[in-house]
């Protein structure tokens, strides 16, 4: 008869615990659990934790039920005639443990199935109607489960798909703050992790019942990076002497001439110059979104790139390269925003001088910063260069506010008073001439 005998074989505070499984005479199977306990805690002759104290006996009561298991499934592999053996047995264990899951059936732990929305994500139907994922959400879900697994870890336990709650949200929402993520993204996190949940759901898997309900933390764009017109004119006229920040500076004033997303930025060259008749365009298509963009020469770009396009590189060295620019040239107005912290390997708030928050991100904002409100710039033509696909997204991005709104109607009904003033005395002035 099958029986099962726990042991340890070191003296040590932290000796590894070992199932033995004897299936018959002569022949048995010994397998590490994957738990361990000090030595001066385990008993040799009963072959379990010592009753000393509370922690050990609720640590008997959890080996008791796993041999229990364990002889339970080999009665059942037994009827199947399946082949036991170490493989079978170690499976087993970390069947018990839920370090993995059951074979041939769908896991239900958000780590395993934030893994499999990444496999499958060549294959997933995507918002514009076509098939496959961005790289750029990929990655994305890719950064989630690394969060994920940090979070589980600080909480002891693997999540499951029906863990998540309201109660979840609060406590993964604590636990980022302390990480120093921003609002923002601890918010699209949480959105993200509903994502996988619903599909989860989807496929037959237990989600809880407040999974509809879930969701992130409202916030506003409170930290808006930008350059000045001030400060690109202070740029512009600075000298470097260094061809790599060269380079850089010629990249930085094109962003901010054109309004697009660092990656976009720099993939530019020659071949995305088009011509229709006698009007020069910049033609590209966008990553995130996949949009066309048309982007007529200026006459400012046209002598920034009378020599053709810088020379192309990284988006890491473009960000490194950016604060040095911006440095030498004095952007250095103190502002408040996220910066990169080596030390804490995040992003943390503070005030820093502007040249140390700036990257290459935020040469779009300063496209359209600077340029909203000008006349001879309407809101869909910013927007048809941006990529923005609503005006609320595009106002939020930019920081645009309430406040900000009633000082232009404000300066309309100013305007509208001065004309009004100006027709009144115009009258007047016609009036006494005819008499």
């Amino acid at each position: 008869m099958a029986s099962i005998k726990l042991s340890i074989q070191s003296k040590s505070d932290n000796a590894q615990i070992y199932l033995r499984l004897s299936i018959s005479r002569g022949f048995y199977i010994k397998r590490k659990i994957g738990l361990s306990i000090n030595s001066k805690d385990w008993s040799n002759t009963t072959g379990l934790p010592k009753q000393n104290n509370p922690t050990n006996k609720n640590f008997t009561t959890k080996l008791k039920d796993l041999t229990n298991t364990i002889l339970k499934n080999l009665n059942e592999a037994n009827s199947k005639g399946l082949e036991i053996n170490g493989d079978w047995l170690s499976y087993r264990i970390d069947l018990y443990f839920n370090r993995v899951q059951e074979k041939g059936t769908q896991s239900n732990l958000l780590t395993d199935t934030i893994q499999r929305y990444i496999d499958i994500a060549p294959t997933r139907k995507n918002s514009k109607g076509g098939i496959g994922l961005s790289k750029s959400r990929i990655n994305s879900y890719k950064g989630l489960k690394n969060v994920v697994l940090r979070y589980e870890k600080e909480q002891g336990k693997r999540l499951k798909i029906k863990d998540i709650n309201l109660a979840f949200v609060s406590l993964f929402t604590e636990f980022m703050q302390k990480q120093n993520y921003n609002n923002g993204n601890t918010q699209k996190k949480i959105s993200d992790i509903k994502t996988i949940c619903l599909y989860a759901q989807l496929n037959g898997i237990e989600t809880h019942k407040q999974i509809r309900s879930v969701t992130g933390i409202k916030t506003k764009n409170d930290y808006i990076i930008y350059l000045t017109e001030t400060e690109l004119e202070q740029i512009e006229q600075t000298e470097f002497k260094r061809d790599a920040l060269i380079n850089a500076k010629k990249w930085l004033l094109l962003g901010a001439m054109i309004g697009q997303r660092g990656n976009d930025l720099l993939n530019l060259n020659e071949n995305n110059i088009i011509y229709i008749g006698d009007l020069k365009l910049i033609e590209l298509t966008q990553q995130k979104g996949n949009k066309n963009v048309v982007i007529p020469f200026s006459p400012q770009m046209e002598t920034l790139l009378q020599y053709g396009f810088p020379y192309k590189i990284s988006i890491q060295k473009f960000n490194k390269h950016l604060k040095d620019v911006c440095e030498i040239a004095e952007v250095d107005t103190i502002t408040e925003g996220y910066k990169y912290v080596k030390e804490d390997k995040r992003r943390v708030l503070g005030k820093y001088p502007k040249h140390e928050l700036i990257t290459s991100h935020d040469l779009r904002r300063t496209f359209a910063t600077n340029n909203y409100g000008k006349p001879e710039w309407t809101l869909p033509l910013l927007m048809s260069i941006t990529g923005h696909t609503t005006e609320k997204i595009f106002l939020n991005y930019i920081g645009k506010t309430n406040i900000d709104y009633a000082q232009q109607i404000a300066e309309i009904y100013l305007k509208q008073i001065e004309k009004a003033k100006k027709q009144t005395n115009l009258r007047v002035v016609k009036e006494l001439a005819v008499n």
